[in-house]
């Protein structure tokens, strides 16, 4: 599936390109910075999971489909950004750092209109699920913002956050891929659940990393989510049994207090807790693609589970 990534790149950069030099500069600034492309290549993937394309190029539908979910993404980027001043993003100057936030704003709603118009092309229904992604995305980040700083947050409402502003995006990237790829309704729903479920799992891993990588590592400042007050599933975990902790939180943080809660994050076994809790979605997302059999396409999501996990053991092994 990786052959494609170049279609991909050429229809991303055709996508925002626009009659304003400048503007075209802007939006293009984080694809430039590079990125996996995983949206687009589970369009991809889940289109290749019939038959009838088994060995075949994606059509260009199929690549404009997973476009418009990876440009709801980088739209989603651009605003948070702004959200949390931040000052890099993928090891380059973030959009607000360089041009301000007026322009990264509109910037970020420039990728969004450009998704809307390609999933308009690709008809009623992609259209349809992309505006309603963008709707579950939104509520996710206000009720992340919500809970900012409050120890008192519980599982179920990190659950609830992480499936709007992250999973939904796989699901919808994989069942985008699925419809335009002409798949049976119940192999189109099988490709969404998985998408959902590993959604859950590469998000519960980038909140592990937070904690556990490095700036270098990780392309954004370490413990960024701990600044800002996010308290994700390996903080909760860890609140759960240390009440040094959860006197430590509930207000910002930087310099040593930062240091010693992520100290006190990785070392009560939290990172590995939620590491389980990882895994068990990532089993969840392999086994519904069982009914779908054997072929490109599954074949490479499920590499890409494995490839989730063994890039938070090459950074930090599990404590």
């Amino acid at each position: 599936m990786d052959e494609w990534r170049g279609q991909v790149e050429d229809a991303l950069r055709a996508a925002v390109r626009s009659d304003d030099a400048y503007l075209t500069e802007v939006a293009s600034h984080l694809i430039v910075a590079g990125g996996k492309r995983v949206r687009p290549l589970f369009a991809i993937a889940a289109a290749s999971c019939s038959g009838a394309t088994a060995g075949a190029a994606p059509t260009d539908d199929v690549v404009r489909g997973g476009v418009a979910v990876e440009l709801v993404h980088l739209g989603s980027l651009y605003h948070d950004d702004v959200i949390d001043e931040a000052q890099t993003r993928r090891t380059v100057e973030s959009v607000n750092a360089r041009w301000g936030n007026l322009t990264a704003i509109l910037a970020g709603d420039f990728l969004l209109a450009r998704a809307s118009e390609l999933a308009a092309a690709l008809g009623t229904e992609v259209a349809g699920l992309l505006a309603a992604t963008i709707g579950r995305l939104c509520e996710g980040e206000v009720g992340e913002l919500r809970a900012a700083y409050d120890v008192a947050r519980t599982e179920a409402g990190y659950f609830s956050a992480i499936e709007g502003k992250t999973a939904s995006l796989f699901a919808t990237a994989c069942r985008i891929g699925a419809i335009v790829g002409g798949l049976p309704r119940d192999e189109i729903d099988a490709l969404t659940q998985f998408g959902l479920a590993y959604g859950m799992a590469f998000q519960i891993v980038d909140d592990v990393l937070d904690v556990t990588a490095t700036e270098a590592e990780l392309g954004k400042p370490a413990g960024h989510d701990l600044v800002e007050g996010v308290y994700t599933l390996p903080v909760l975990r860890a609140l759960a049994s240390d009440d040094n902790l959860k006197g430590l939180l509930g207000r910002p943080i930087e310099g040593d207090e930062l240091d010693t809660a992520l100290t006190a994050v990785r070392s009560n076994g939290a990172v590995r807790g939620a590491l389980q809790t990882a895994r068990a979605y990532a089993a969840d997302a392999v086994a519904v693609l069982q009914p779908l059999g054997t072929n490109a396409g599954t074949d490479w999501l499920r590499i890409a589970v494995d490839q989730l996990f063994a890039r938070v053991e090459a950074i930090s092994p599990t404590p």
